[in-house]
Order: C-alpha cells, then sequence, then structure tokens
C-alpha cells in the first residue's frame, strides 16, 4: 500500500528528549503501542538487489505485531576493502533498498561492525541477519556481541539465490551475454572486448542464426510430411466408403434380387398380359359360325381342337416347350 520509497535515516526526525529504553523480546511479541513500535535494524550490501534480500527483509518486517524496519546499506569504499567489488554502486544499491515494500528507512553509509553508539543513535531494539557465523573484519562473528545482548533476531536464508550465484551465472555463460549486447547495440569497447573477440562473437551469431533457419526449415517440412499423411489417410478412408457405398449400390440394382430383375420381371408380365388374347364372357350370347382356321401359338405344345382332316397336318408340324429360364 506504500507509494513512495522508504525515507533515509538523515531525513527522518527523531525526538531525543525521550529517553531510550529497549523492549524485552516478550514485550516486543506480546505487541507494543502504536506510537512505540519495535526498532528492527537489518544491514547488508545488497548488491544485484533480488528475491533472497527481499526474503529475509519480510521476515525482519514480521519479526514482531508492530515492528519498524531500518536497514543499512553499506558503502562502495567499505564493501570494497572488507568483501570485495559490487556490481551496482553504492546509489543505486541505495536505490534498490528504498524500494522494496518491507523498508521503513534507509541507512546509507552503514558501519561494518554495529558499535553502542549507532544502536543508541538509532534506538534499535532487535537486529535482523541469517543465524551463519559472519565472519569478517578480523572477527569469527560481527554478530557476536549482538547475541551476546539479546539483542538478535534471526532470519532464515534463501536457499538457490545469492548475488554470488548471479555472477556464476554470468561468468558461465559469458560469451551468450556479450553477443546479445553486442546484438542489441553495445560496443566492443564498452563490453571491453577485443576486436578479434568482437568478430567471433558476430561470426557465430551468423552461424546461429543460419542453424536457427536450417531448424525451422525441418520443422516446418515435418509439419508439412505430417499434413500430407494426415490428408491421405483422409483421402483413403473417403475412397474405401465410397468404394463401399458404389459396391452396395451396385448389388442393389443387379444383384440376385436387385431392382433389375425386378423391373424386368414386371416388364415380362406385362408384356405377356397385352399379348394375351382376352377370353369371351361365359354369358355372352352364341352365335352359328363358320368355322375359323385354327390358331396355333409358335413354339407352343398345346393345340387348339380341329378337324380329323387337320389333325394329320397338325401331328406332322414339329413342337417345342420352352421353359421359364429360356423365356427370361
Amino acid at each position: 500500500g506504500l507509494r513512495e520509497p522508504a525515507p533515509f535515516s538523515d531525513e527522518v526526525e527523531i525526538d531525543y528528549s525521550k529517553p531510550y529504553i529497549r523492549v524485552t523480546y516478550e514485550e516486543a511479541m506480546r505487541g507494543t503501542p502504536l506510537d512505540r513500535p519495535v526498532r528492527v535494524y537489518a544491514d547488508g550490501i545488497f548488491d544485484l538487489f533480488h528475491s533472497g534480500h527481499a526474503r529475509a527483509l519480510m521476515q525482519a518486517k514480521n519479526l514482531f505485531p508492530n515492528t519498524y524496519l531500518i536497514v543499512g546499506v553499506c558503502s562502495d569504499e567499505l564493501t570494497h576493502n572488507f568483501k570485495g567489488f559490487t556490481v551496482m554502486n553504492e546509489n543505486e544499491r541505495y536505490d534498490a533498498v528504498q524500494h522494496c515494500r518491507y523498508v521503513d528507512e534507509v541507512v546509507r553509509n552503514a558501519p561494518w561492525t554495529l558499535t553502542p553508539e549507532f544502536l543508541a543513535q538509532h534506538r534499535i531494539d532487535f537486529v535482523a541477519h541469517d543465524d551463519i557465523p559472519y565472519s569478517s573484519a578480523g572477527s569469527d562473528d560481527v554478530y557476536k556481541h549482538i547475541k551476546e545482548a539479546g539483542m538478535f533476531a534471526p532470519t532464515q536464508r534463501t536457499e538457490g539465490i545469492s548475488t554470488s550465484d548471479i555472477i556464476t551465472r554470468i561468468v558461465r555463460d559469458y560469451d551468450v551475454y556479450v553477443r546479445r549486447n553486442l546484438q542489441r547495440g553495445y560496443t566492443a569497447k564498452e563490453l571491453n572486448v577485443s576486436f578479434i573477440n568482437e568478430k567471433k562473437y558476430h561470426l557465430q551469431e551468423r552461424v546461429d542464426k543460419v542453424k536457427k533457419r536450417v531448424k525451422d526449415v525441418e520443422e516446418k517440412s515435418k509439419e508439412f510430411v505430417q499434413k500430407v499423411e494426415e490428408k491421405s489417410i483422409d483421402l483413403i478412408q473417403k475412397w474405401e466408403e465410397k468404394s463401399r457405398e458404389f459396391i452396395g449400390n451396385f448389388l442393389e440394382m443387379f444383384g440376385p434380387e436387385g431392382a433389375l430383375k425386378h423391373m424386368l420381371k414386371e416388364g415380362k408380365g406385362r408384356m405377356l398380359q397385352a399379348i394375351s388374347p382376352k377370353q369371351s364372357p361365359s354369358s355372352s350370347p352364341t352365335h352359328d359360325r363358320s368355322p375359323s382356321p385354327s390358331f396355333r401359338w409358335p413354339f407352343s405344345t398345346k393345340t387348339p381342337p380341329s378337324s380329323p382332316a387337320n389333325r394329320s397336318r397338325n401331328e406332322s408340324a414339329v413342337t417345342y416347350d420352352i421353359s421359364e429360364d429360356e423365356e427370361d
């Protein structure tokens, strides 16, 4: 909910008219009045400010129900003398800590070893740090006297992240980061890279681009082949479905019980019905007519009754029976 960065200690006014009386650990845990928060101090270098730093400050802020967190940041001169060279300068490190949401106040140029005078000046109740002994400045543990005074409040380190780990990653992947920055417009002089190495990095960049293009072509070729296979499978399935449909329609038309056979049978029946003579009604009156010549179906075995004179001629005629299959 904060809208402004944490102020520096030299910008905060302290009422020194009130005596400096430290609260005990039990009193701090029970909770103090709103106008008397527990003043917790945490110090460090905070180079390449990362999540491990933020988590440590979060723990310090939440040590007690009512906590005012003061964070000391060591200067470049002090840090370079006792620990080593930093990536960020002191102003950058001050600014990074100022913008951490858990910090209420920042002490610039913080001392390496905490003296009673410094503790009284900032009216510090407890000092927060991880419990691992911090050996420096000729001491096995710079927080030893704080622990003996009962003012030490331990926090937990975040494993897997530290400033040294980040620097190790950069050193390990040095070529990658140099090539990246050259591509982004940094000069070889700004990166402290020799002329030969600059050309080498540019050549490596071109080779990587060619490799990437080849890889992209391979991937696109694989996608094309996969699409062709999928299309061919779909086409084969459609052909199979169409062939089944075609065979079914063919059998339905020309099969043993197909529509064509029924059509032929129906046509044959109609044709026979059309050429067959109709029988005269039995109730029709008979008239005396002259005998008409006998009529005979070709190839038929049945002959109409005839006179004895014609019977001899009919007997000599050749007769032939046609089966149903032959008629078809």
